[in-house]
């Protein structure tokens, strides 16, 4: 059967890969993106596979109900969602200047949010179909350089888990999708290591979890291993190592 694919935030190098990816395997697919300009060229790209698309700014709250329904409608229906957008900022402007912090908390937890009232909603009433959404490595602790962000992420995560509760007897999966960082225009300028992942193999594991039934899904799955053992060290002892509790 052919999967019916909303993706939010399709202008991310990630998720333009994730919805070239779905629309090779057959999906219909329907995109949403901030900037109108990219979201055409990928409308382009990928031919008959997309069935409809609109550019819309995710803060704004009171439309993330509209964005929901048009694609629901334009599909015929849902079986599978994406939610990708997301914004880093500034994490020492957001130390200084409340509009910043509350900017970055918006952009990654509200207008999230937002869309899973009626996606939740949606996949709840059908009783099946899958519902992803990209958190971070970075909401797993409190770091110096990216706090303002991870909290932000942590607090997606957590009510993910709650999401996720309230849709299992129904059938429907909601997945965690937890990245650590990709070469991408958000990352630029951040020095890399090994951990760092490959945006096409990265979005390969999305569509694979987004089939699956994990609730947590690392991608690279080598950061579920680093992460478990960051996780578990008491806060004295991770704040004597500065690649961890440094800037």
């Amino acid at each position: 059967m052919q999967r019916r694919t909303l993706i939010l935030g399709a202008n991310s190098a990630i998720a333009t890969e994730v919805a070239t990816l779905c629309a090779a395997r057959g999906d219909r697919l329907y995109l949403v993106g901030r900037d109108p300009e990219k979201l055409r060229v990928l409308v382009t790209a990928l031919g008959n596979a997309v069935a409809g698309h609109e550019s819309a700014d995710f803060e704004r709250l009171d439309r993330a109900a509209e964005v929901v329904q048009r694609s629901i409608t334009a599909l015929g229906g849902l079986d599978r969602a994406l939610i990708a957008h997301g914004w880093l900022g500034d994490q020492a402007r957001s130390e200084r200047d409340v509009d910043h912090a509350r900017r970055i908390v918006d952009a990654n937890f509200t207008s999230a949010v937002a869309l899973l009232l009626p996606l939740a909603d949606w996949f709840e009433n059908q009783r099946h179909g899958h519902l992803a959404v990209i958190t971070s490595v970075a909401g797993e602790r409190g770091r110096p350089r990216n706090y303002t962000y991870g909290a932000s992420k942590r607090a997606l995560g957590v009510y993910l888990e709650g999401v996720r509760s309230r849709l299992w007897r129904s059938g429907a999966r909601v997945h965690d999708i937890r990245l650590g960082p990709v070469p991408t225009p958000m990352s630029e300028g951040h020095p890399r290591n090994f951990l760092w992942g490959e945006k096409q193999a990265v979005a390969r594991g999305i569509v694979r979890a987004m089939e699956g039934r994990r609730f947590a899904v690392y991608l690279p799955p080598s950061w579920r291993l680093v992460m478990a053992i960051v996780r578990l060290l008491p806060e004295w002892l991770f704040q004597r190592f500065g690649f961890l509790a440094g800037r």
